[in-house]
């Protein structure tokens, strides 16, 4: 078994960004697209707000529509189906459905996605995690009447679709960043309440953050869009960065200094870069 010390990083960057309505959340993940592909999953018809960009940066993304409905939930579908793809896939421009077979035999258009083409600029996009749960929700309930009560199995079903989801990200071979909103949740069985990214149950929520390498806090704030990545920004909001990128030190914020990070190898690290690190985690139990 190798040890650490001989070992590389990963170079792969999984994010997520959440945060009140019109926080910046969009305009964040879509700065990346100056200098990568991205991959861009809507499930929530928001991508309005990418026309902002520069108008090379919007050639850089392609856009997947997934118009999901309480009767139509096709994000449940087809996010499941993306994530666990290894090879080309298609997906359907009218319905976002893969493999559609009405659009298959209309030869309407169709998106191929397909993961086993990617480079280290490529990144997968899903805005948002909040619809996703939502899709999984009327997945479940479906053909239940609109006043129906999610009961005990279907709670458990939506934990158990969610982790899936999930942990396909958590080891994805390429880069992806997840949207999100905000929720408030307890961290700690008898711990205060915290900000977390919404991602079904609040007891599922409070824990989402671990399947990713960086989990960013947006906010507005004083007519300014104000975007945290440091585990110690604020202990009442969860945000961290495996990378210790702090975005809330910098004036301009961008996606481009995580992913464009270079972590350091461990064999190069001096005695004082360690206790370094050493004395940032032993200010976390203070």
């Amino acid at each position: 078994m190798p040890r650490l010390d001989t070992t590389l990083a990963s170079a792969i960057k999984r994010a997520m960004i959440y945060g009140p309505p019109k926080s910046g959340k969009t305009l964040l993940a879509g700065g990346l697209a100056e200098k990568y592909n991205l991959w861009w999953f809507d499930l929530e018809n928001g991508h309005d707000t990418l026309y902002q960009l520069p108008l090379a940066w919007q050639k850089n993304i392609q856009l997947i529509k997934l118009p999901d409905t309480r009767d139509f939930p096709i994000a449940a579908e087809t996010c499941l189906k993306v994530v666990r793809a290894t090879n080309a896939i298609s997906i359907c421009e009218k319905h976002g459905k893969v493999k559609c077979q009405l659009c298959i035999k209309s030869e309407a258009p169709i998106t191929i996605f397909d993961p086993s083409t990617f480079t280290d600029r490529d990144v997968v996009v899903f805005d948002s995690s909040t619809q996703l749960s939502n899709s999984i929700i009327a997945h479940i309930t479906k053909g239940k009447p609109d006043d129906y009560k999610l009961e005990r199995d279907d709670w458990g079903n939506l934990g158990k679709l969610l982790d899936i989801f999930f942990s396909h990200v958590q080891n994805s071979p390429y880069h992806i960043v997840v949207i999100s909103h905000e929720i408030n949740a307890k961290l700690e069985e008898k711990g205060k309440e915290s900000l977390v990214p919404v991602a079904g149950t609040r007891n599922f929520s409070r824990n989402v953050g671990r399947y990713f390498d960086e989990v960013i806090y947006c906010q507005r704030k004083n007519r300014k869009h104000i975007f945290a990545s440091s585990t110690t920004w604020n202990s009442s909001v969860l945000t961290g960065s495996r990378h210790n990128v702090a975005l809330e030190d910098t004036e301009s914020p961008s996606l481009l200094q995580i992913f464009d990070a270079i972590t350091p190898v461990s064999p190069e690290s001096t005695d004082v870069e360690a206790r370094k690190v050493l004395t940032g985690l032993g200010s976390l139990g203070k």
